[in-house]
């Protein structure tokens, strides 16, 4: 048997398959890898010139300006946070009468305030400090000028009620359409109206002088050209009082005593001249605020002799008292009706005081007629009550203005006590005194 003798094929090769099989004979062999590293010198100067370019561009810098006055501004503002409450302290006392504009006083514990009957009634809208008489059955209401930047307001307006329940604003109308030569502008407080013996009314109001006499208001007094309660009256061409070392005179109100003789209680306006600090006046030194009495001749426009002080603040007043107010009962007993703290705080209140002799000395009541948070009254004040001392007007706050409400009240003789009592329409006064 012949035997096999191995051969070779002379055949031809791919070279690509060939290196793909030396390849895949290889895979599994380590092997160096001598790929050089990539150059990263490159990158890091292209980012370098990236930000020289963001600083260059004009947009690149008002982002960095911008941020830093954000910076700048959020300092300053927490700065001021924190400055401002200590400077307005130190300065103006704030932190010592925290008490006269924020924190509410404590309730009445008289039963009567406990009584929703008994709280007073609301009556007209932005009027503040109401002045009060009464004449041929018709009640009529005397209001601050409401709007004392327009030149052409209404100096006086006025109101009227047949019952004192329902009252009715006359629109347009100004009882009181001049000025006195002694007024620098519209700018009128606190009117109030007496009638006196030849049938012509007086009023009295506070205006504000001109300024060759300084900024302060002082008392002017104004006669009807009628007998018409309504006017218009013509004012006077000097002021009634106006004390310059009291800081000028505001608030005045006509009394008439059982014997006919006529006076205006007044406040000297003390807190005007203060030095600084709640109303101008709780930086101590505090100065004097006090209630004057001014006797008048029949005509109601002349003063006779000095004016009598015969009340002053206290520490539970604030830095004022004002808005005073006096009544006579059929006992005798004098009632002296004022306001303290300042009107644009919490504490603002009607407060009273009661003295068997018209000059005094009065013996103040151990709590206030009304205060913020009875029957939801928020800074009452501003009070008038009709000279038989059965009703009473006021002011208290209403949003952004001060309102006027209407009610009674009780006067209690035998201990010379003051409450709030139910008012109801048609009622009659009595035992008047002129007013």
């Amino acid at each position: 048997m012949a035997s096999e003798i191995p051969f070779e094929v002379d055949r031809k090769v791919d070279p690509s398959i060939a290196v793909n099989e030396i390849s895949d004979r290889h895979s599994n062999t380590p092997s160096l890898d001598t790929t050089p590293a990539p150059d990263t010198s490159n990158v890091e100067n292209a980012e370098k010139q990236q930000k020289k370019r963001f600083f260059a561009k004009p947009w690149g810098r008002r982002q960095v300006g911008a941020i830093c006055a954000l910076v700048f501004v959020a300092f300053t503002l927490s700065a001021l946070v924190i400055a401002l409450p200590i400077y307005f302290t130190k300065i103006y006392g704030y932190a010592k009468d925290t008490d006269d504009y924020w924190k509410l006083p404590q309730p009445n514990e008289d039963a009567s305030y406990h009584v929703q009957k008994n709280a007073p009634q609301f009556a007209l809208h932005n009027f503040p400090d109401p002045g009060l008489v009464r004449h041929d059955g018709i009640w009529y209401a005397y209001g601050t000028n409401p709007k004392k930047k327009n030149p052409n307001s209404i100096h006086v307006p006025v109101a009227t009620s047949p019952d004192f329940v329902n009252w009715t604003l006359k629109e347009d109308y100004d009882t009181l359409p001049t000025l006195g030569t002694w007024e620098g502008k519209v700018n009128h407080w606190a009117p109030d109206v007496i009638q006196r013996d030849d049938g012509k009314f007086v009023m009295y109001y506070s205006g504000q002088v001109k300024k060759n006499f300084g900024t302060h208001h002082c008392v002017g007094v104004a006669v009807s050209n009628g007998t018409s309660p309504l006017g218009p009256f013509i004012p006077q061409d000097e002021p009634l009082a106006c004390p310059h070392k009291h800081g000028g005179a505001i608030d005045p109100s006509p009394f008439r005593d059982t014997d006919g003789t006529l006076y205006v209680v007044y406040k000297g306006d003390g807190n005007s001249m203060g030095h600084g600090g709640n109303c101008g006046n709780s930086k101590k030194p505090v100065v004097s605020v006090p209630l004057l009495l001014q006797e008048l001749k029949s005509d109601g426009i002349t003063t006779v002799g000095d004016a009598v002080k015969i009340l002053d603040i206290d520490g539970s007043d604030g830095p004022l008292v004002e808005a005073p107010n006096l009544i006579v009962t059929s006992d005798g007993t004098y009632y002296l009706f004022f306001s303290s703290h300042c009107y644009t705080s919490f504490g603002y209140n009607v407060k009273y005081a009661h003295s068997k002799s018209l000059k005094g000395r009065y013996t103040r009541a151990d709590r206030p007629l009304l205060q913020t948070s009875d029957w939801g009254l928020e800074s009452p004040g501003g009070a008038t009550v009709s000279a038989d001392g059965s009703k009473i007007v006021l002011h208290a706050n209403c949003g952004p203005h001060r309102c006027m409400w209407a009610g009674a009240i009780d006067i209690r003789s035998n201990n010379h006590t003051i409450v709030m009592t139910e008012l109801t329409a048609n009622q009659t006064a009595t035992n008047s005194t002129g007013r």
